[in-house]
């Protein structure tokens, strides 16, 4: 109490001191110091709060008077008050009375044009933090704008938007603008109560010069707004509100633009005009990020030569295709037939498309054009390439016209969501609005538009010329005036089409665009994409030919409709509901026909209603149980005739790959478990007979389902089969456990995320899955059994096996059925227990019937067959041409067998104790006929690529031989005839085949390739590149040696080859096949990767290994990709200086090109994994390694370190943008934070001088400053997830570089919990 009686007398001396001297008319100077005097004697520090709250006080309004305002000035001007603190206790009172004191008004704003701009004054003065906290307390700012923070860099921040916003809602009161703002009103205290003719200032003047001060006032409140936006400072300070608190500075945004539109102020001002004051506070204006870039970039100008060593124009071509080298990549990659994948490619593409364009920083014109010429320079590759057994032409037109529509669909209209929202919030209140065009949308039409400037890729394969012509042709019709939904163009035959329609694959990516809504029909009009007239299009049809729209006017499913409708893709979502509800609803025979068609072109080739079709597939293999059903067994079961059609339909490779391309797998495969378990579980006592004549079993329909699920994970090896660490490859996660775990967890997301609209209203109403109830393992006890002991046989011998037991029999009668041909004379065949044999192996009549059982039984009885087959062969008791006869016999009893004898086999041949088979002719058949081609053209793809790998002789006059196991296995496969029927089995023992030789010693997977090339000789470019594949898996320097090459063409370093100018087409080819003179044709060193990066164990190794090619790559960069030989010579002869260096500008476009590749050859052999290895492991090793013995690296300053540091920020950027994503849209994403706050972590540290690096300075320092720059320009919300005092240790390292706008601009992303730091280093750095 004595304390405040003390202050309350100060205070009542303080103000009559004021008072006097007012009465006197005291010189102001006089005045303040005879108040500082008293202020010192009393002990109170300056400047004081409580001063200028009585100084204030004092003023409004009893003494608004002249030499008042010159006291207070005068306080000021002496820091006896704190200028800011009495700029906020002002605004709270001159505001709202600015019509009654427009003169105080008009001082208010001087005082705030002299005082505002000087912050690094005030967090330089003392009580900075009393000060802030006093103006807190005054304005409220947590109840405007709910930032719960009494830090004082935040409520600095806070403080300079409310002054600048309370003067732009002033003005807009004062205009009569208000009321068009959304909201109506003011979130400020602005408003006056007062009648304008109250004029009571203290100030003399006639109420004319009031109102022309008025107009005064509202013209100096505009130009300080722009003031503030064109300060270094308070620019900075006002980007950390638009930053940080997105939501005011929208609304704050919206009455800037009401004004700039409507304010007669802002038109009469000299010093600004709405179009500047617009550029000002545009978010394209870069006041932290843009500046940043400039001290990385001048460091490298300074170590940087000249005087380039090669014209531009050698590096603009691989440059231009590299910047989206990753989609050509990841593309080439997915068209892998041995590798299924259990999530959306559209969805992995979105994120690709969105982390390139930001790393790019180019438009979404380019980075559609580029998207879109990536994916048609995979047609044109396929155009070319060896045929095989795996055909491609589909699969590759499916990520042409509906994978990669559906990502840019997905780009398209996740801005069409947020301008909805946008439009939606701004169009509030009000009648009329205008529909939102979003930029996206715009830049597809040009991007479609530019590709006719690509006419070499738009050719269309032979196969779809007739579907290209026909959607040029419906661009005819369109603009001849014609109805195309008439059917017109659906009854015309391809006689009566036009011969010049011209058709190429750009009509169908415009037509797949328009389907899907992302393009309307205004593409038809534009120049040159109707090559012919409209008066071309026939009148008169010759012959009405039958087609969906046939369908849709109720036309009977008849033989050649059927035919016609399989044979044709349906147009719209609509033709192919109707056939849904044909096959759900109509008879026998209907709904049959009716999964013929569905499995036929629409699914195979109706790529804008792809995905639909594939949904619809799923649903309709798993019927709903009629009302009526009343059986014992499942209800499936009545369905067998209508399954069977739909499984045998889908069973091509092809046709699982677009069920993986489009994320299908999972649902495929928890409708497949259901049958596999039901028609297992079925005796073979029924059948059916089809309208082909054709009759099947339970065990029929069981293989078809069995195999087709078993194609869609790797069965045939144990789950964690390349563990390496805590690195596991993601093929190794597709098991059965891991497929319904992501089917439930799309059911979840079903059921739990948001509602996207536009993503709903492209869903067909039968999409969604007919059941939302999570399934698991438990719920098919059958099938997890056999599972459990499918795993049993692959990792362990065969043991359990009890005589007289249930299995025991079923062995012998397998046995029987398999050599009932065979007369040894009683000698035993089936075993007791493992390697012992007593039972007889005569026939029984009733064999045939004891086989009649559950498919699921014969399963579990397979292993001991095959154990006791190969064993008789071994001991001579069966020779190898009975034992692969019996093989075949088992396999066309029951083909889901294939799968028991595959893994079988696979895991004998592993164990290592068969002796050998020997390939002579005589026993085993023999690859003499064209072994050593097979070897010599395997040489040649090596060499042609730049790999060079001793030792692949087959060895003389050695015998050829194959461990047992896999020559029963390749002799079975060999047995098979190449037609359709078989194509579904052969594809599932193809890839396990191709696997298990691979890992073989040499020479087995050349054997192999020879055997089968002798019996398809179309097929042997494909095989022996496939047997190629194994020289890298035994070797890992061949390994290395063929990345070495990727890098080297790709960047178009190899000083050998003048031909090669780097890009795409150097790294990729242009396909692969014979197609040359000589024979076979140089294999394109990135395919080849391609295609055996999944033979490679040790992907730790691999990630290690790239990190240290991209640094090399770096040296040659540096040296203009000239061998070190050369280049010694070189910089002894007198044009070493000119040709020995390379300028900037190429350098940093290599090197960016090199990291790219790097980056993503890491993501695309180890996935997230590796990746994630990489960051939190591989690189800090790295950087912590000495690599002082390498002169370019130990060379303090030099541009080998400092590139090398550039080349490890970008390669460390692109591997994280491509696993995370660029967003937080993937479920990947959800990692990031873990990851990237411990890799800030370590640079934290690293720059705190808590941990030694060994690397060079200059790399370290080029890659701190290279990889944060990236961030801060490319992924600005990734720093949203790292901890706040972690990025204040970076920012603070940054610092002691000479980074200052670096570190700034860190903090300025970081968040609000950064935004104080950045606002205090702002006013810091302006001091300086």
């Amino acid at each position: 109490m004595a304390a405040e009686a003390v202050n309350q007398r100060l205070r009542d001396g303080l103000l009559e001191l004021t008072k006097a001297a007012q009465e006197r008319g005291t010189d102001p100077l006089i005045w303040a110091m005879q108040l500082s005097s008293r202020l010192n004697a009393a002990g109170v520090s300056m400047p004081s709060v409580e001063v200028a709250e009585l100084l204030v006080s004092h003023i409004c309004w009893s003494n608004n008077l002249p030499i008042a305002w010159k006291f207070l000035e005068k306080a000021l001007t002496i820091r006896v008050v704190p200028p800011m603190l009495v700029l906020a206790l002002l605004s709270s009172r001159v505001i709202p009375s600015r019509r009654r004191y427009p003169v105080a008004y008009r001082l208010y704003m001087e005082l705030i044009k002299r005082y505002a701009f000087s912050l690094p004054s005030l967090i330089n003065g003392p009580n900075y933090e009393k000060i802030m906290e006093s103006i807190h307390d005054i304005l409220r700012f947590d109840q405007i704008f709910g930032v719960q923070s009494s830090e004082a860099g935040v409520l600095v921040v806070e403080f300079i938007f409310s002054i600048v916003w309370e003067l732009l809602d002033a003005l807009l009161d004062d205009e009569g603008l208000l009321e068009l703002t959304s909201e109506k009103k003011s979130r400020w205290p602005i408003g006056s109560q007062d009648m304008d003719i109250d004029y009571l200032d203290g100030f003399e003047g006639r109420i004319e010069r009031q109102a022309a001060l008025r107009k005064i006032n509202s013209i100096m409140a505009v130009e300080i707004i722009g003031d503030f936006f064109r300060n270094k400072v308070t620019s900075r300070i006002l980007y950390l509100a638009r930053r940080n608190m997105p939501s005011h500075w929208e609304c704050f945004i919206q009455h800037l633009r009401l004004l700039a539109a409507n304010s007669s102020s802002l038109r009469n001002s000299k010093n600004i005009t709405p179009e500047a004051l617009l550029q000002l506070t545009s978010d394209t204006r870069q006041v932290l990020s843009r500046e940043c870039k400039t001290s990385l970039q001048q460091q490298f100008h300074a170590v940087t030569a000249r005087s380039p060593v090669q014209s531009p124009c050698q590096y603009h071509g691989s440059v231009r295709s590299g910047l989206w080298l990753p989609i050509d990549l990841y593309l080439e990659d997915t068209m892998d037939g041995s590798q299924v994948r259990a999530t959306s490619s559209a969805e992995t593409l979105t994120g690709l498309v969105k982390a390139l364009r930001a790393i790019n920083q180019t438009t979404w014109e380019d980075a559609f054009l580029g998207l879109w010429t990536a994916a048609l320079r995979l047609v044109q590759r396929e155009r070319n390439s060896s045929e095989g057994p795996v055909p491609r032409l589909d699969t590759c037109l499916c990520m042409l016209l509906s994978i990669t529509t559906l990502a840019v669909v997905n780009i398209v209209e996740e801005e069409g969501v947020k301008l909805s929202s946008e439009t939606e919030q701004f169009c509030t209140g009000k009648r009329n609005c205008i529909e939102s065009v979003g930029r996206r949308r715009e830049d597809l039409v040009s991007s479609l538009q530019r590709l006719d400037d690509f006419e070499g890729l738009l050719t269309p394969p032979p196969a779809v010329t007739p579907l290209a012509n026909q959607a040029a042709a419906k661009a005819m019709v369109f603009l001849s005036g014609l109805s195309v939904g008439s059917g017109h163009l659906d009854g015309m035959s391809l006689n009566d089409m036009p011969l010049n329609c011209s058709g190429n694959l750009r009509h169908l990516i415009v037509e797949a665009c328009v389907a899907r809504n992302v393009l309307d029909t205004s593409a038809y009009l534009w120049p040159g994409y109707v090559k012919g007239r409209g008066s071309q299009i026939p009148r008169n049809i010759s012959g009405q030919m039958p087609g969906w729209s046939s369908l849709m006017k109720g036309s009977p499913l008849t033989a050649p409709l059927v035919s016609a409708l399989a044979s044709t893709p349906a147009s719209s979502l609509a033709e192919i509901e109707r056939m849904y509800e044909i096959a759900v609803s109509g008879t026998d025979e209907e709904k049959i026909s009716a999964a013929t068609i569905f499995c036929g072109a629409s699914f195979g080739r109706g790529w804008n209603i792809q995905e639909h079709v594939g949904l619809l597939i799923i649903r309709l293999l798993s019927p709903a149980v009629s009302p009526d059903f009343s059986g014992s067994e499942s209800h499936l079961i009545g369905y067998a005739p209508f399954l069977n059609v739909l499984l045998v339909g889908i069973s091509p490779i092809d046709c699982i790959q677009i069920f993986s391309l489009h994320g299908l797998v999972p649902q495929l495969a928890a409708a497949l478990m259901p049958i596999c378990e039901a028609f297992g579980s079925c005796a073979a006592t029924m059948s059916w007979s089809l309208n082909t004549g054709e009759e099947i079993s339970p065990h029929v329909v069981f293989s078809n389902a069995f195999t087709l699920l078993l194609k869609l994970w790797r069965f045939d090896q144990p789950p964690l089969e390349h563990v390496m660490g805590d690195i596991t490859p993601v093929a190794s996660r597709l098991t059965p456990e891991y497929l319904l775990l992501v089917y439930n967890s799309q059911l979840a997301s079903y059921e739990n995320s948001p509602k996207n609209q536009n993503k709903t209203n492209r869903l067909s109403r039968l999409s969604y899955p007919s059941s939302r109830m999570p399934i698991f393992m438990d719920a098919f006890p059958k099938l997890k059994r056999w599972y459990i002991k499918h795993q049993e046989c692959i990792a362990s011998t065969l043991s359990g096996l009890v005589p007289g037991n249930p299995v025991h029999q079923i062995v012998e009668a397998l046995l029987n059925m398999m050599f009932r041909k065979v007369n040894r004379g009683g000698q035993p065949l089936a075993p007791t227990t493992s390697g012992s044999s007593s039972s007889s192996a005569s026939g029984t009549d009733d064999s045939s019937l004891r086989l009649k059982i559950p498919a699921w039984d014969i399963l579990e009885a397979v292993p001991f067959v095959l154990d006791a087959a190969l064993t008789a062969c071994a001991h001579g008791r069966l020779s190898p041409r009975e034992l692969t006869t019996g093989l075949k016999d088992l396999a066309d009893f029951l083909p889901a067998s294939l799968a028991t004898v595959v893994s079988y086999f696979s895991a004998e041949v592993t164990r290592g104790l068969w002796k050998p088979a020997y390939m002579n002719g005589t026993d085993w058949p023999s690859p003499a006929a064209n072994l050593s081609m097979v070897e010599q053209q395997i040489k040649k793809i090596l060499a042609a690529t730049g790999v060079n790998v001793p030792c692949l002789d087959i060895g003389g006059n050695s015998p050829v031989t194959l461990p047992l196991p896999l020559a029963a296995l390749v002799s079975l496969t060999i047995t098979y005839k190449l037609d359709r029927g078989m194509d579904r089995f052969l594809n599932l023992v193809g890839p396990a085949l191709t696997n298990l030789s691979i890992g073989c010693p040499w020479p087995c997977m050349p054997i192999i390739t020879a055997l089968w090339a002798q019996k398809v000789k179309r097929w042997s470019d494909f095989l022996v590149f496939s047997a190629s594949q194994t020289v890298f898996h035994h070797n890992n320097d061949a390994v290395v040696q063929l990345l070495r090459v990727c890098f080297t063409t790709a960047l178009g370093l190899n000083f050998y080859s003048v031909a090669s100018h780097g890009g795409v087409g150097a790294l990729l080819g242009h396909g692969f096949g014979s197609h040359f003179a000589g024979g076979l044709s140089a294999v394109a060193p990135g395919i080849l990767y391609l295609r055996v990066h999944r033979a490679v164990r040790n992907v730790v190794f691999m990630t290690e290994e790239i990190v240290t090619l991209l640094m090399l790559t770096v040296k040659d960069i540096a040296n203009s990709g000239l061998p070190a030989d050369k280049m010694e010579k070189l910089k002894k002869t007198k044009y070493g200086t000119k040709y020995g260096q390379v300028s900037l500008s190429a350098a940093m476009n290599q090197v960016k090109l090199a990291a790219s590749l790097g980056a993503s050859i890491v993501w695309i052999t180890g996935g997230l994994n590796s990746v994630q290895s990489l960051i939190k492991e591989t690189l800090p090793s790295w950087f912590i390694s000495d690599h002082g013995s390498d002169p370019n690296w130990s060379e303090p300053g030099g541009m080998v370190a400092m590139l090398g540091g550039y080349a490890l920020a970008h390669f460390t950027l692109f591997s994280g943008i491509f696993a995370w994503g660029v967003d937080g849209t993937s479920p990947a994403s959800k990692r990031r934070p873990n990851v990237l706050g411990k890799h800030l972590e370590f640079l934290a540290s690293a720059l705190d001088g808590k941990i030694s690096l060994g690397c060079n300075k200059a790399t370290w320092k080029a890659y701190v400053s290279g990889y944060l720059s990236l961030m801060v320009s490319c992924t600005p919300n990734w720093m949203l997830e790292v901890d706040v005092e972690v990025l204040k240790r970076v920012s603070k390292g940054l610092k002691q570089y000479n980074e200052e706008e670096l570190a700034l601009a860190l903090l300025g992303i970081g968040g609000i919990g950064a935004m104080g730091a950045a606002a205090e280093m702002i006013m810091e750095t302006a001091s300086c």
